[in-house]
């Protein structure tokens, strides 16, 4: 893996710039999916399929490390190693899940955001987890002056990346997410957040309401898990403007890998590699891949 000097120099400014239009122009209007590769070769087939932008997740990555996903276990030079190689990977739009930004406090944020934009993103994401279970949210004048660093940092840098501000009320249990994340989405908005982000709300009245409140400004819903009262033209028609799904797809591969390793375990069986991938079809992408490279 590259470290964090040779991921900066790889950025290459009109090429950053360029997809960092494309990326605010789909944030103006309709509703776009943002799916999450975890390595180069997922990123590879998803632009593959025609997906028009992609984000990274956090989870994805640590679980490929064997590490949980957790700020504490991946340091913040082997994430920008990774974010700098799926950006790399594809010509798309990336968006970073770059957690609490590897810092607590403003500076320290500020610091992160500008090594983050030198990657060649074309979007980053800063939460409001702490990692403290007694304290499992920052305190609300700190979150907002935490936002506030992240946009200094790239107005200072003179890239306009997308700030995308994230509420984690409902993933640490938050009695009360609903009031939380409206509170803080909307201060974040006035921060300098360009797109609101409140990960784990599921209900479209909740949603549409997250909307309302922060408007005009673009919201992103997470998707990652089966849900019949949600689709993508569903959260269209609720105002939400981006769609992504974590670890979803990251989890689905492990599922399917788990089931069959434990087939083999437990009975010897073959079977499950019916249901596997064609050998052929990612071979051939990433010769083709491989060969446009040289």
């Amino acid at each position: 893996m590259k470290d964090t000097t040779s991921c900066e120099s790889s950025a290459k400014a009109g090429e950053q710039l360029s997809t960092i239009e494309k990326f605010r122009t789909m944030h103006q209007s309709g509703c776009f999916a943002l799916p999450n590769p975890w390595d180069v070769g997922t990123a590879v087939y998803l632009q593959h399929l025609g997906f028009e932008a992609l984000a990274t997740t956090s989870s994805g990555f640590a679980f490929t490390r064997g590490l949980p996903d957790a700020v504490t276990a991946i340091t913040r030079d082997s994430m920008l190693a990774h974010i700098c190689d799926v950006v790399e990977a594809t010509p798309l739009p990336v968006n970073a899940d770059f957690q609490n930004g590897y810092a607590d406090d403003p500076e320290g944020v500020a610091t992160s955001v500008a090594l983050c934009i030198a990657t060649g993103v074309a979007g980053l994401s800063i939460e409001d987890a702490t990692g403290n279970n007694d304290a499992p949210l920052y305190e609300p004048g700190l979150a907002v002056d935490r936002i506030k660093a992240a946009r200094l940092a790239i107005q200072s840098s003179g890239v306009p990346v997308v700030l995308t501000a994230r509420c984690e009320a409902w993933l640490v249990g938050e009695p009360d997410p609903l009031r939380v994340s409206l509170e803080r989405l909307v201060a974040y908005a006035e921060a300098g957040a360009d797109c609101l982000y409140a990960p784990g709300v599921s209900q479209p009245h909740e949603i549409a309401e997250i909307v309302r409140a922060v408007s005009p400004k673009p919201v992103n819903v997470l998707a990652s898990r089966s849900n019949p009262a949600l689709s993508l033209s569903r959260l269209a028609d609720l105002g939400v403007r981006r769609v992504s799904v974590g670890s979803a797809l990251s989890l689905v591969a492990w599922g399917a890998f788990i089931r069959s390793a434990r087939s083999l375990k437990e009975t010897g069986s073959f079977d499950s590699f019916a249901d596997a991938a064609s050998f052929k079809e990612l071979d051939d992408l990433f010769s083709n891949r491989s060969e446009a490279l040289r």
